[in-house]
């Protein structure tokens, strides 16, 4: 269930709707357009002089929640209380859970679902809606355990769709060198064996630097994911090299020779 109302220590945004001279009034953007003050001495660190100089009407910004009093309708917000950090973090999330809103209209559309129903069970499980589309995004309908399959299949496409991955990139290499006549076959063999750990989540470059150096360039969803591919890769070649009489051996940088 959506909460009504946020709580003390929420970071929030806000629209400004009023200025006064001791504060600002705000509309709390993702709690139904409930109203909120920022007093003047939230405003800024210091004395402030103009109020209009740190906030003013139609600016979008994200506030601090202070203190909440639902039975007087009153939630008070510190301004100066949020870095820059937070504040662009924030932004960001509230402009994602926006466009996965939007995901789900479809998402009920497509298989009749109800809209409301599916936000309360997905948001609560997942800790925010675009958890829910990234997540399916990377592991497909199988990371909506407990929903029926039709809407799990049309999340799972809707977010392949729209959903940009944030995959990092690494580099490693590796040595492989085999004396034996068939030596050629048996590195050919050996890279093939490294690009078996290929799956879902990674994926390999594999590209000759010069004799006996090999480049491995791994692409994952986070860093510990392509360091720990990237060796398995690289024991996976070394293993053939050396089962058939050769060396192998890996850098994580590159060694000149």
């Amino acid at each position: 269930m959506r909460k009504a109302w946020p709580e003390i220590g929420d970071l929030v945004v806000c629209t400004v709707v009023n200025v006064v001279d001791f504060g600002a009034f705000v509309q709390l953007d993702e709690y139904d357009k409930k109203e909120g003050l920022i007093h003047i001495s939230e405003v800024a660190s210091g004395w402030v002089k103009y109020i209009r100089d740190h906030v003013r009407e139609g600016q979008k910004i994200v506030c601090k929640v202070l203190n909440v009093d639902p039975g007087r309708s009153h939630i008070d917000l510190s301004f100066k209380d949020v870095n820059e950090h937070q504040r662009r973090a924030k932004i960001q999330e509230w402009k994602s859970e926006q466009k996965a809103e939007k995901w789900l209209e479809f998402v009920a559309e497509a298989t009749g679902a109800n809209k409301e129903d599916l936000y309360d069970q997905l948001a609560d499980k997942f800790g925010g809606l675009y958890y829910v589309f990234e997540d399916a995004a990377t592991r497909g309908p199988e990371a909506l355990t407990g929903l029926q399959p039709e809407v799990a299949a049309q999340i799972a496409l809707i977010a392949k769709e729209n959903v940009k991955i944030p995959y990092v990139y690494i580099t490693g290499y590796v040595d492989l060198a085999c004396p034996q006549p068939n030596g050629i076959d048996v590195i050919k063999r050996a890279l093939k064996a490294a690009m078996k750990s290929e799956n879902d989540e990674v994926r390999f470059d594999v590209s000759y630097i010069g004799a006996p150096r090999y480049r491995i360039r791994t692409v994952a969803l986070d860093y510990k994911t392509a360091e720990n591919a990237m060796k398995k890769a690289a024991n996976a070649a070394i293993a053939v090299i050396i089962k058939a009489g050769g060396t192998g051996k890996f850098h994580r940088e590159l060694q000149l020779s």
